[in-house]
This record gives structure tokens, sequence and C-alpha cells, in this order.
């Protein structure tokens, strides 16, 4: 959604360009599955600026994923966090896994919304060696396996040196991007560059303390009633489907608290298939597999569910897909007419708003 404005640059636009040509680059390849995507954050104690934007970024990143296709189709997105330079110790290092490679996009925004800062440690080849070893990266040629990795410290801390790590996560077919939160002399100079050109990567630089912009519109408030609706075609089954069913409203709310703009773009998010629910969501289920009911135990459904006959339950279901499947061509519809008025803004505008990432 274009909507959002980035004065100063995060992650969306990085994708949008960097993962556009890796996807050109591998148009003749065959079964292509998956973008992975690992996000080492610096939660060191002046980047809270960066937290916020990661905050705030998240939803039009997924967005941004979505409009890749391969053969037509959307690749399996799979986003990892983990965290460095932070106040505790982890096994050492103050370096933490937050999550694995991931398709549980409610859980990566609840655990961004959960970040604090504080440390002062930031050992960047030591988070990368540990994303490019820990995770489980996929071995099919036409994967595209990324680390992003965005601080401010010079790059050559801890015991583990940059370029023997960024070589390691090349050889695993990994590209390694850089995220400078600072001025470009002081990236160059502090290695930040030479640690992209390394990983086959890109090297950025932006000021992370700058505010974001968002430009709301008359289709917001639609998208919300709409996002509601949508919330109610979801039922939770199995031991973790009543928290994680409740998990999905309080990441509308996280993105409320950041703005109106921001839920829609989550909205948006929940209308694309990379936002999957399949481990608790019986209408996901089903989807996948036609016979999940007959796999299904009553008791791990809600109580109101469990006393239903098998085709009065396949019923219930199917009357939610196709409502769920209505809201979300209007979502879709009405994010449509949000981007035209982007689109045909007065012409003052702002000409870099175009390129967010350039600094002019």
């Amino acid at each position: 959604m274009k909507r959002i404005i980035l004065f100063s640059f995060l992650f969306a636009a990085i994708f949008a360009t960097a993962m556009g040509n890796m996807v050109s680059e591998t148009a003749k390849k065959e079964n292509q599955t998956k973008i992975q995507v690992a996000i080492l954050l610096d939660t060191s104690g002046s980047m809270q600026g960066l937290i916020e934007q990661a905050k705030s970024r998240l939803w039009n990143i997924v967005n941004t994923l979505t409009t890749l296709k391969y053969n037509g189709k959307t690749p399996k997105i799979e986003i990892s966090l983990y965290e460095y330079g932070s106040y505790y110790r982890y096994k050492g290092d103050y370096i933490r896994q937050i999550t694995p490679l991931t398709t549980d996009l409610d859980r990566i925004s609840q655990e961004l919304f959960a970040l604090t800062t504080g440390g002062s440690e930031e050992y960047c080849g030591t988070v990368i060696h540990k994303a490019a070893d820990e995770l489980e990266w996929g071995n099919n040629e036409a994967d595209i396996k990324l680390i992003y990795i965005a601080g401010n410290e010079i790059f050559d801390q801890g015991e583990i040196r940059y370029k023997d790590a960024i070589a390691d996560a090349v050889k695993k077919g990994i590209s390694v991007n850089t995220i400078h939160c600072g001025d470009r002399a002081t990236g160059i100079h502090d290695y930040w560059q030479d640690a992209a050109v390394r990983g086959n990567g890109k090297f950025f630089n932006i000021d992370s303390d700058e505010r974001i912009r968002y430009i709301e519109t008359p289709f917001d408030a639609q998208i919300i009633l709409c996002n509601d609706r949508l919330n109610r075609t979801y039922v939770g089954y199995g031991h973790a489907g009543t928290a994680r069913k409740a998990n999905q409203v309080m990441q509308d709310q996280n993105a409320m608290s950041i703005s109106s703009a921001n839920y829609a773009e989550r909205a948006v998010s929940k209308t694309k298939e990379v936002y999957d629910n399949t481990s608790w969501d019986l209408v996901d289920r089903l989807k996948q597999d036609k016979d999940a009911l007959a796999k299904i135990s009553r008791d791990d459904l809600p109580a109101d569910l469990q006393q239903l006959s098998h085709d009065k339950l396949q019923a219930y279901a199917d009357s939610l897909a196709k409502e769920r499947t209505a809201i979300q061509r209007e979502i879709a519809r009405l994010e449509l007419n949000a981007n035209n008025i982007w689109r045909n803004r007065p012409k003052k505008e702002p000409e870099r708003r175009k390129r967010i990432w350039e600094k002019p």
C-alpha cells in the first residue's frame, strides 16, 4: 500500500528492488518454492527508532513480497527475527534468535512489538554466523535466501570475523544485505558496505530516528470494518486455537496503535495467500486438507460446534470460507481505490516519494 511514506527508509523498498532482481535471475529455474528472509536487528540502547520503523513496516513488507510471482504463483514466504546488541547475555554473546524461519506472520508482529532496547555490544559477524548456521534454509536452487542486518556500530566487533561469517553464508546461497543507521560515509568507513559487497548483497544507509508519515485515505475506515468481519470467519481449533485467534486480534490492535493506514496495510496482508493459519484455523485447514474434519477431535473445536453433525459442520465451514473470500475481494477492491488516490495525488507531492529508499 503506497499510502505509508517513509521519509526515512526501511525494509520494504529493499525487498521490492533486490528480490525483483533475484526473481528475474532465477526465472528459468524450476520448482521455486520459497523466499526466506532473516532480519537481524540491533537492539542496543540507541536503536529504538529502528525498532519502531520495523514495527510500522512489517505489513508493507509482506504486501511487497506478495507481488513477486514464480510461474504465476506466489512463493512461500518465511521470515526469521534475530536481535543482537541486547542488554541481556544469551550464551555469552548478546544475541537471541527471536523466531526461526516461519510463515506465522502474526507471531512475527507479536515479537516485533515486544522488542525493547538497552544493550551495547553489537557482534555483527556472530549474528550473521548464527542466522546462516541455525536456520533451516531451503535446499532448492530456486529458493531466494536473504539476510538483512541493520545497526549503527562498527561492523567488525566480536570474536567471529564478519568476513568469515559472510563467506560461509554465501556458500549456502544466502545473500547478506546491510542497513547502516547513520550517514553513508560512516557506514562505508565502518565496513557496512564491505560486508554487503562480500555478501553479494546491497548496502543502504538510513536515519533510523526520522519519523514516518502516514497518508490515510477515505477507504481506510471501510477496510477496517471489513477486517472486523474477516476476523469472524476464523475458527480456532486445537490446544492453541483460542490463543492464536486472540493473538490475531491483538496484532490488529498493535497495527492500529501505529496508525489506521498501518492497520489497513495489515488487513490487506490478510487477503493474501501468505497469510496462512492452517495450524489453528479450521477454514484454512480445510482449504489445505478437505478431509480435515475426520482428523480433528471434536474436543479440539469450540464448544458451540462440538455437537454438530459432520455434514452441518462441513456446511458451516464452507459458508465461512465463502464469506471470507467475498470479504477479501472487497478489501482488495477498496485497496485498489486507495492506491488510485495515491497515483492521482497532486503533482506538487515530493518526487522522491516514488523512490523512497534514495536520498536526494
